[in-house]
Parts: structure tokens; sequence; C-alpha cells
């Protein structure tokens, strides 16, 4: 038992380094360029301990979205679930999203190559879905936010796309051009600007 117990550590240190490195490979040359060879090289490990733990090149790609997917969920589930106003619980949503974004930036550059770009031979994996969520957790808070009298009646749909179009182009320009990017605070700001012109009183009070 004790030997099983001590070996935990050095098992997960040796999975995530795979991680890491699998990763880093497929962001910097796509999924079908990266070979098994080269991730358990830059892992510094061999390829039977790769086998061990996630089979393939295709079960790692997978445990990385499958990673990637479960911080996200927990995100929207908890910006929804917290109590407060529709625009703090906004806010805060796409502050710990486009946070996990920047943390997990090489995971995120390959997901957006593989939806918008050719899908390299890589396992499906449902991109929409993510998008799906989101985009519906967005609607609930805006509608919530108009029925308590924070925003101001209108079209739903508009006030959702206009959230949403923030944070589209602040997340891509993040992936490719970080350095002209808003970033967490500028992200906050555009948003709350938005709040101004949608909010029930006028003035965007929080």
């Amino acid at each position: 038992m004790e030997a099983a117990t001590n070996s935990q550590p050095q098992d997960i240190a040796v999975r995530e380094r795979l991680l890491k490195a699998a990763m880093e490979l497929f962001a910097r040359k796509g999924y079908a360029a990266t070979t098994t060879r080269e991730i358990v090289a830059a892992a510094g490990v061999t390829k039977p301990v790769l086998y061990y733990y996630f089979r393939n090149k295709e079960g790692i790609f997978l445990e990385l979205m499958r990673e990637a997917a479960l911080r996200f969920e927990a995100i929207i589930d908890q910006s929804l679930a917290e109590k407060g106003s529709a625009r703090k619980r906004l806010l805060q949503l796409y502050d710990q999203a486009f946070a996990l974004i920047v943390e997990r930036i090489e995971v995120a550059r390959v997901m957006q190559s593989i939806y918008y770009g050719p899908p390299q031979g890589a396992p499906f994996v449902d991109f929409d879905a993510f998008h799906f969520k989101f985009q519906e957790a967005v609607k609930d808070l805006v509608e919530e936010g108009i029925g308590k009298g924070e925003f101001r009646k209108g079209k739903v749909a508009d006030m959702v796309w206009a959230i949403l179009g923030v944070f589209d182009v602040s997340v891509e320009t993040q992936l490719y051009h970080p350095e002209i990017g808003p970033g967490r605070e500028g992200l906050a700001r555009i948003l709350n600007l938005i709040f101004q012109g949608i909010s029930a009183d006028g003035e965007g009070n929080q």
C-alpha cells in the first residue's frame, strides 16, 4: 500500500509531462504533423509509458480537450448558480473564461485550428457544444437581468450577440496578437460600456 501511495505523485507528474508536451507540439506543429515519438521525446518518457496512460495520440488529444471542457463548464455552472446581479455574474463569467483561455492558450489554439481549418485527422470533439452552452448561459443571465429590472427591455438576442461579440474578438486577439488585445481588464471595461447601454436606469449601476 505504501509503495502504491508513493508512486501516485510520480504517476501524476509523468502524466502531466505528457499532456504538456503534446499540447505544445499540437499547438506549434498541428495535430496531424505531431508524432507519438515526438511527444514521448519531449516528455522524456518512452512510448509504452504514453500507451499506459493514454493508449495513443488520439487518447492524449481527447484528454486535453476533456480537461479544458470540464473546467470551462465548471466556470459556466458556477456563474449561473451564484447569487448577485446578472451584470456581476456576467463579468465574472467572462473574466474566468478569459483567464482559462490565457492559461490554456495552446489548447485554445489547437481547438481553433481544427474547428476553422482542416480536421487534421483528429478525433471528433463537439466544439459547437462549448459555444452553445456559453451562449445559452449569457442568454439566461441577460433574461434574468431584464426580469429583475437591471437591464432594459429589448430584443434579448441583440443584447446577447453584443456581449458575445466582444468576448469572441478579445479571445481571437489574445490567441494571435495579445500585444494589442484588451486583456482581462480591458474586456471588463468594454463589457461595462455595453451594460451602460442596456441598463434599465441608463446609468449602468451595478
